[in-house]
């Protein structure tokens, strides 16, 4: 596998860069399972983490009564995750190798926090799944596997720890990838890599195992150097947010007006006919600037400032894309969600609907199902969605919105579903079907279904 080195300066080139050496991933697994270990081994072993870091978690250690270092603690940092022993809060870790640089989500593994897990793999390119080797797959398991379907996270690594409390018995592991991938292949996992390690005595974390010399793979963190990442930007449509009208009226530059925000698809380029959504007027790209310098290209995920041919009212929220290539407006919206809030989603909540920089009002109008993530099978009309709830909602918007499909695009496919009240964000929504290949159980409830207006 080959990975993308280039860097080039914004706007020096005059077409998409390779992809960057930049890799956003998440961790998930059940309770014990070692996720925190191994976390803190990744971090403690490439060498990422301060002296002061290291000083405080061993402090924190012996105060309970540990011989060495928790490694865990180096994630573990609410006082209630280390009194409790446990993940609650998606953790952030920022390191680099020589080869890459990282964006670690450390999400908690116990069923009641799977909405953090949601939070913590949306944007990430690859989940790392941990299984105890003596447990096997679990419940957990598959319901963080088919989380990483639903979020169309491309690359998925299962790493079965604590392979020391098993002898490092190959035929354990096997047992334990085979009954996974299986898994993983019915909900459509485009890959899975399978790694045996023991987070805690650092066996294939960063360095190769001598203990396991029938593994002839990668370690976790050769793979997570390795992994191709990122993707063709002119492989997409275009699509710009806008973010920010830009109006200096300045004597050097009276006339101008500018749209900024950061293209979250495709390509842009000067001369091209692009409408503005959702008023639907077409016009050309007059401009690009880039850093305060005009360019003739400019692709995702660039912050840029564009100029066109027409004076237009054009406001924050509006969505500039190729005229050839633009998405359908709507107002009746149907989804995939994950509710995130403590009180439950009912049909016929009024909420704010946040779809990239546009806000505007929105009925609930029908909860269709829930979605059993251990067997993937749906429960019609469930009447509510509860926190950590999966489901298929139905949402009428006073506004049209320019909304693709979420298997079409991860970031204008998605949206927020916002309590007018107090701001308080309540559901992360993915718009269009969750699921590129059913389950049967799934399969089964759709031929059930005449209509799931899951198509716009």
């Amino acid at each position: 596998m080959t990975t993308g080195t280039s860097d080039p300066a914004a706007g020096a080139a005059a077409a998409p860069p390779a992809p960057t050496s930049l890799l956003r991933f998440a961790t998930a697994g059940s309770v014990d399972d070692g996720k925190s270990t191994l976390v803190g081994r990744l971090l403690h072993d490439s060498k990422a983490v301060l002296a002061d870091q290291l000083e405080a978690v061993e402090h924190a250690s012996r105060a309970r009564g540990a011989d060495g270092p928790d490694l865990a603690l180096l994630t573990d940092g609410l006082r209630a995750e280390r009194e409790q022993g446990i993940t609650i809060d998606v953790a952030y870790r920022y390191f680099a190798t020589p080869r890459r640089r990282f964006v670690l989500a450390d999400t908690p593994g116990h069923v009641q926090y799977t909405r953090n897990m949601v939070t913590g793999a949306s944007t990430a390119e690859l989940t790392v799944i941990l299984v105890d080797a003596r447990h096997g797959v679990v419940e957990q398991t598959r319901r963080h596997a088919a989380v990483a379907a639903l979020l169309r996270v491309p690359h998925v690594v299962l790493a079965v720890n604590k392979m020391d409390l098993v002898d490092y018995a190959e035929p354990v592991f096997a047992a334990i990838a085979g009954e996974f991938a299986d898994y993983a292949a019915s909900l459509g996992v485009p890959e899975v890599t399978a790694v045996p390690i023991s987070a805690l005595a650092g066996d294939n974390v960063v360095t190769p195992s001598a203990r396991m010399d029938w593994y002839s793979g990668p370690t976790v963190l050769e793979h997570l150097e390795t992994v191709p990442v990122g993707h063709d930007p002119a492989a997409e449509p275009a699509r710009f947010p806008v973010q920010y009208v830009i109006r200096p009226q300045t004597s050097e530059h009276p006339d101008y007006r500018g749209y900024a925000g950061q293209i979250a698809a495709g390509v842009l380029r000067v001369g091209q006919e692009v409408t503005v959504l959702p008023s639907g007027r077409t016009t050309t790209i007059a401009g690009l600037d880039v850093l305060g310098q005009a360019v003739e290209t400019a692709w995702a995920p660039q912050s840029v400032t564009v100029r066109l041919a027409d004076d237009l009212d054009v406001a924050r929220g509006d969505l500039i894309a190729p005229t050839a290539a633009a998405p359908a407006t709507t107002r009746e919206v149907t989804a995939t969600v994950c509710h995130l809030h403590d009180s439950p989603l009912t049909v016929g909540r009024r909420v704010l609907v946040k779809h990239t920089t546009r806000t505007v009002k929105a009925v609930v109008q029908e909860i269709s199902a829930r979605l059993a993530l251990d067997d993937l099978s749906l429960h019609p009309a469930p009447g509510e969605l509860v926190a950590n709830d999966i489901g298929r909602v139905r949402l009428r918007t006073a506004e049209p919105l320019p909304v693709d499909a979420y298997a079409l695009s991860r970031r204008t496919g998605s949206f927020l579903l916002i309590d007018p009240a107090d701001g308080a964000t309540l559901t992360a929504g993915m718009a269009g079907d969750a699921f590129t290949q059913a389950t049967k159980a799934t399969k089964a409830a759709a031929d059930a279904t005449e209509d799931d207006g899951w198509d716009f």
